[in-house]
């Protein structure tokens, strides 16, 4: 009866602050207790479907993710296992390095062995720390090389403010993430590689005698909850990416830097609970505006939590320079690097997407040029020569949807057009991605125009021949 009140309250408080959708950004906060004095917290709930931001507080603030960082190295196992490069059944082995990684843990010894699936319960349920340095092992070739993979993948998926530097969420400062990242990382996962969520509802695993309980308390006790990911360490709090289905629809929540378990599970319940009690009474007829797009920032960077309707002239805020450097590793992979990281002699020089395997940086697919229309007084020039070195490239982004990549096309094309004015606009499709280019362009006039864009925090990649 208790539970019901709370959660009626917490609703109410929602639709309280609701307006029609024709109505201006309003600011308000739910009665969803937070722990407001922990400048760790940030939080976020989207709509699994629509990627509708229900709520967010501090969700594009850095935060340090901690065994969450799981999640985006089981995509890339799912991502390995979805194109034929990985099976089931093939066999990880435990190298020294990955023994010897502290706990959450297996256990195993140098030499021993366990099978991608084994490895992926073990990742979902017991958040191995050893077992996740021997996939990357096993995928990457090295630790440096895997963590550029998580990198430049997050950087495609739209993950603005994150980099990664290893694949288990063990302590280093470099780590970093925001709530609203891994959203859009565990949105991504859902869509993506369906066939292997279940993973993450597992409640309990079975190794070698031996059983072991799901970290993620949730799927204990609260009905519809089938996953995500824990995390924690001493910098981060306690952080919890979960998910739950309930009359058909899901949500994603995410919590970062809770005080305890405790604390950050009934965050996590009452953020879920509130959201969907909003779905509901949209669905019986209610106009509650508290859209906001997943992809697009709240206008308010300093309000504690923002509710906005759904508007076409939103932009990113507070997007690091994701890409302003790369930097070698010792296995010769480039590391995409943050606005944190010490920059390299000549960034502009360094291709990280085509350096790294798999990447598919240099498909040739079709490319459609872009349309650019002369201004009508303007007199009938001749067509200029091509310069016989304009045969460099510039990236601005990497979509599952084509209609995305032609869209920052068509964007950046105006907003930058003394860089890309005699650039060819155009999509690279391959390997399951759109990759938005403007070609024809000479090394110095990709690397100029890759500064301007980064100026304006826009990240994008100067790519070779």
């Amino acid at each position: 009866m208790l539970l019901t009140a709370r959660r009626i309250a917490v609703a109410l408080c929602l639709v309280f602050g609701a307006v029609t959708a024709s109505l201006p950004l309003a600011l308000a906060a739910p009665a969803v207790a937070a722990p407001a004095d922990d400048v760790r917290y940030a939080a976020i709930v989207v709509d699994a479907n629509s990627g509708e931001v229900l709520y967010a507080r501090r969700a594009d603030e850095q935060r340090y993710p901690a065994s969450i960082t799981k999640i985006m190295t089981l995509y890339l196992v799912f991502e390995q296992l979805s194109q034929g490069k990985l099976k089931l059944t093939d066999t990880i082995t435990i190298s020294p390095r990955a023994a010897a990684q502290p706990p959450s843990k297996l256990g195993l010894s140098p030499g021993q062995t366990l099978t991608v699936d084994e490895a992926i319960q073990a990742l979902c349920i017991k958040s191995a720390n050893d077992v996740a340095l021997a996939v990357a092992e096993k995928i990457g070739g090295s630790e440096a090389r895997f963590a550029a993979l998580m990198t430049l993948r997050a950087q495609e998926l739209g993950m603005t403010q994150s980099r990664f530097v290893n694949p288990h969420g063990l302590p280093d400062s470099r780590q970093l993430t925001s709530a609203r990242d891994i959203a859009i990382l565990s949105r991504a996962m859902m869509r993506d590689f369906p066939q292997y969520y279940s993973y993450f509802g597992q409640k309990s695993m079975t190794f070698r005698g031996q059983t072991m309980r799901n970290h993620n308390g949730l799927l204990h006790r609260m009905p519809g909850v089938d996953g995500i990911k824990t995390g924690f360490t001493n910098a981060s709090g306690y952080n919890l990416a979960a998910s739950a289905v309930r009359d058909g629809r899901r949500l994603i929540t995410v919590v970062m830097g809770g005080s305890s378990t405790r604390s950050r599970d009934d965050n996590v319940a009452d953020l879920l609970n509130t959201g969907f009690e909003v779905m509901r009474r949209r669905q019986a007829g209610e106009v509650i505006n508290v859209a906001q797009n997943l992809f697009e920032h709240p206008t308010s960077p300093n309000g504690p939590v923002a509710y906005a309707s759904m508007g076409p002239s939103a932009q990113p805020r507070d997007i690091g320079d994701v890409l302003s450097a790369a930097q070698a590793s010792d296995s010769g992979v480039a590391v995409a690097a943050t606005s944190r990281m010490r920059p390299i002699a000549n960034p502009e020089e360094s291709d990280p997407m085509a350096m790294v395997s798999g990447m598919d940086a240099k498909a040739k697919a079709k490319v459609v040029p872009a349309k650019t229309t002369p201004a009508k007084t303007a007199p009938v020039a001749k067509k200029k020569k091509k310069d016989p070195d304009a045969i460099w490239s510039v990236q601005v982004g990497a979509y599952k949807q084509k209609s995305l990549a032609n869209n920052q096309l068509k964007q950046l094309s105006k907003k930058f057009a003394q860089h890309f004015a005699d650039a060819d606009g155009g999509v690279d499709a391959g390997g399951g991605w759109y990759r938005a280019r403007f070609e024809g362009l000479t090394k110095s006039g990709a690397q100029q125009a890759c500064k301007a864009l980064k100026a304006k925090k826009i990240p994008c990649l100067v790519m070779a021949p």
